[in-house]
């Protein structure tokens, strides 16, 4: 049966929206104001992660230079997805910081803070120096851990919204995030979390001084 003067009408017309649609494209992404990155950093985030994010104590993590989507997603774990359930970061202080955020807020300081330039560090331990890049660059084939840098990148500067940059962060953070990973304190990575149960406490230490010196 043939169709309608009406029904070609609609037709032709849902044909043209969806033409106009596709030539338009995916919606861009939500502009970010570094201006209100800048402010809620350093009202509420420079006294523990420093001046521009890079941390002088060695419990805080540098931010400074980290992957603008990871830092945004670390931030929304510290908040649980929904009442009543543990998050899957356990932190009291970030978590009540984490509360105070919006996605927006979270968005535009996690923003502010990959515009900022990361200091270098080092590695301090030369007796683990080579086990910890060994461990970095090859893995241990018979813990079947994988070589770090296969996803954080041979100079840990990872790969933008899926691996964070890891070169040159503090090793006492390093090595606190491996072992909470391994007790099941921090539960957002089940990649993270099968390969540090694989790691001993002398492994972890030696991977994560050698880490910090990554530029």
């Amino acid at each position: 049966m043939g169709l309608t003067m009406r029904q070609l009408a609609v037709l032709f017309a849902s044909m043209m929206f969806s033409a106009v649609a596709s030539a338009a494209g995916p919606a861009p992404a939500a502009k970010v104001d570094l201006a209100k990155g800048e402010q809620i950093f350093s009202q509420q985030c420079v006294a523990c992660h420093g001046v521009d994010g890079n941390s002088a104590a060695a419990i805080y993590p540098k931010l400074a230079g980290q992957h603008a989507e990871y830092t945004a997603k670390q931030l929304s774990n510290f908040k649980p997805a929904k009442e009543g359930e543990k998050p899957l970061r356990e932190n009291a202080v970030m978590a009540g910081f984490a509360a105070m955020l919006s996605p927006e807020d979270m968005r535009d300081v996690s923003a502010y803070l990959e515009s900022k330039t990361q200091k270098p560090g080092t590695a301090k331990n030369k007796a683990t120096l080579e086990l910890g890049q060994k461990i970095y660059r090859g893995g241990i084939a018979e813990k079947k851990v994988p070589a770090c840098a296969g996803c954080h990148s041979p100079s840990g500067a990872g790969i933008p919204a899926q691996y964070p940059r890891i070169g040159g962060q503090h090793a006492q953070y390093t090595e606190s995030q491996l072992s909470a990973f391994r007790s099941g304190t921090r539960g957002n990575s089940a990649q993270m979390t099968a390969i540090s149960a694989r790691l001993s406490d002398v492994e972890i230490k030696a991977v994560s001084d050698y880490i910090a010196g990554l530029q």
